[in-house]
């Protein structure tokens, strides 16, 4: 054990570092087991420090090697911020902290990124090209450079965000989506032990919804959309859900609408998707039902409005689209549409949680130096 410890100690750290001799000593003692683990935990802390290499007040952390810079942190951190109104001051402690957590999510995003690298799965430009093309297709030139005004984002920034989105996908595609097979047998058992959940004791309507909000996003939550966009006041939310209103007027795909836009954080990542809503809880709102129950499958509403109770002050305005109606009455495994969103919901769960493995993997087997929380500490514990 102590030959293997002595491997992973340095020779030394400064000209005159005498490291062998502090082992051997600690050697000749090894029946005294708390004595030896504390001192040599001390001195692999101090020979550590010791040999810790400089970096520059501009770097917050690396990743094997590689930089996250300062201004990578800040723009992110000031997007966040942007999307916010009404706000208290917030304190150096509670920014720090804020900050923390964003330099959390870009460590993970350089560690999947390096994977993507390493397997050849980095979006290519023309990838990136045809994605900015479709994502371009719903606006006239002056509205897209209006949006990116909006945002506050540059051309580049908007193209390195979609290189970064492609690249995971096709990183999680490859190494986790391609693996997951969802058999007959799992559909089965998943409607057997959930089959009251297909007992439909009254109508019930299957809607998607656009939503934009004109109030800020919570503490520490990024935009839920692919494309990072978020209304900042009511006047930006009105004209938003505007322009979105037109796209689907035009025959934009409503799912894609809601993926790359909504501002709904539970529905956005599944292109809108509400699932299926019991007709009596739609009445209790008559300004919904009566726009929903003029609907015929694939149609939307026209936009309306979003309120707290008690108030007629709007806080957001949606778009809701009609996917299809359900009689009452036991759904069978037969369905084709009750097999696939069986297989679906499977599949969605199991992929989040083999995600979640596999990037504590990949930060287990990166070398990550995190200076920014290091210089907090240091900061505020007088180290």
């Amino acid at each position: 054990m102590f030959r293997e410890s002595a491997q992973l100690l340095p020779q030394s750290c400064a000209p005159g570092a005498k490291a062998l001799p502090l082992h051997r000593m600690l050697l000749k003692t090894a029946h005294r087991a708390t004595w030896v683990f504390s001192a040599l935990s001390l001195f692999t802390v101090v020979a550590t420090v010791g040999c810790k290499k400089e970096h520059g007040a501009d770097v917050v952390a690396s990743v094997n090697g590689h930089a996250i810079m300062r201004s990578e942190l800040d723009r992110t951190y000031d997007d966040q911020e942007r999307g916010k109104q009404d706000q208290q001051p917030i304190t150096e402690e509670q920014a720090k902290s804020d900050k923390l957590t964003i330099l959390r999510t870009l460590i993970d995003a350089e560690i999947t990124e390096q994977r993507a690298a390493k397997m050849n799965l980095t979006a290519t430009n023309e990838e990136v090209d045809a994605k900015l093309t479709e994502m371009k297709s719903h606006y006239t030139e002056e509205q897209f450079n209006q949006m990116l005004k909006e945002s506050g984002r540059s051309l580049d920034e908007v193209r390195r965000d979609l290189r970064k989105q492609l690249t995971l996908e096709k990183l999680f595609n490859k190494e986790i989506n391609s693996k997951i097979n969802v058999t007959d047998g799992e559909v089965s058992s998943f409607y057997n032990s959930h089959k009251a959940d297909y007992n439909l004791i009254e109508n019930k309507i299957h809607l998607a919804q656009v939503m934009v909000s004109s109030q800020p996003l919570p503490q520490g939550s990024a935009s839920p959309n692919l494309q990072g966009s978020k209304a900042n006041n009511d006047v930006d939310a009105r004209k938003k859900i505007a322009t979105l209103k037109a796209q689907l007027d035009s025959g934009a795909d409503f799912s894609a609408v809601a993926a790359n836009y909504s501002e709904d954080a539970q529905t956005a990542s599944n292109g809108g998707d509400m699932g299926f809503v019991p007709e009596s809880q739609l009445r209790q709102d008559p300004q919904i039902w009566n726009a929903v129950s003029q609907l015929k499958a694939g149609e939307n509403t026209p936009i309306l409005p979003i309120t707290r109770p008690g108030s007629k002050e709007p806080v957001g305005y949606w778009i809701i689209h009609l996917v299809s109606r359900e009689a009452a009455g036991q759904r069978d495994l037969n369905n084709p549409a009750v097999q696939q969103s069986i297989r679906d919901q499977i599949r969605n769960t199991r992929s989040q949680l083999l995600r979640s493995a596999y990037i504590e993997m990949l930060r287990d087997q990166a070398k990550v130096e995190n200076y920014y929380a290091e210089d907090i500490f240091k900061a505020g514990s007088g180290a």
